[in-house]
């Protein structure tokens, strides 16, 4: 059966992770349409000379994994470059979620239901999306992830 054969059939169950795939590819389609669709606008947020955490972790897994090619004159990726880039991981791991705990404050404040964001997060009840921000809450305030 087709996507669209499935999605007009009201008797076969919507299928959750094929939806969430969906709403994930639109998503960056919305924002990179209406944020970043200039290289002024992707980059605006990012520091011009000096790679954050998770841009060089980024760099150090495509270039280990071949998906990005050095330059003739760059150095070979090395043991020790695999080490600094999971030294970060941490790093990486308390940025996300100061990000995330700042935007569902944000979103709250700007009047989103629990449930509104259940759905934006993927996950089935407002509970746990309540129970999310406690978590992240918990640990950006406590320092969790900084080292």
């Amino acid at each position: 059966m087709t996507d669209a054969q499935q999605m007009d059939d009201a008797f076969t169950p919507p299928d959750a992770s094929r939806a969430r795939a969906h709403r994930t590819y639109a998503a960056l389609h919305r924002i990179t349409e209406r944020h970043g669709t200039t290289e002024s606008q992707r980059r605006r947020w990012s520091h011009a000379t000096v790679l954050d955490p998770y841009e060089a972790v980024s760099l150090v897994t495509s270039l280990a994994a071949g998906s990005a090619l050095p330059e003739p004159d760059e150095a070979p990726l090395d043991e020790a470059d695999l080490t600094a880039a999971l030294t970060l991981i941490p790093h990486v791991r308390a940025e996300l979620d100061a990000l995330e705990a700042g935007l569902l404050n944000l979103a709250r404040s700007r009047g989103l239901t629990w449930q509104a964001i259940a759905f934006g997060l993927g996950l089935g009840t407002a509970q746990a999306a309540r129970q999310r921000h406690e978590r992240l809450t918990g640990r950006t305030q406590s320092g969790v992830g900084d080292g």
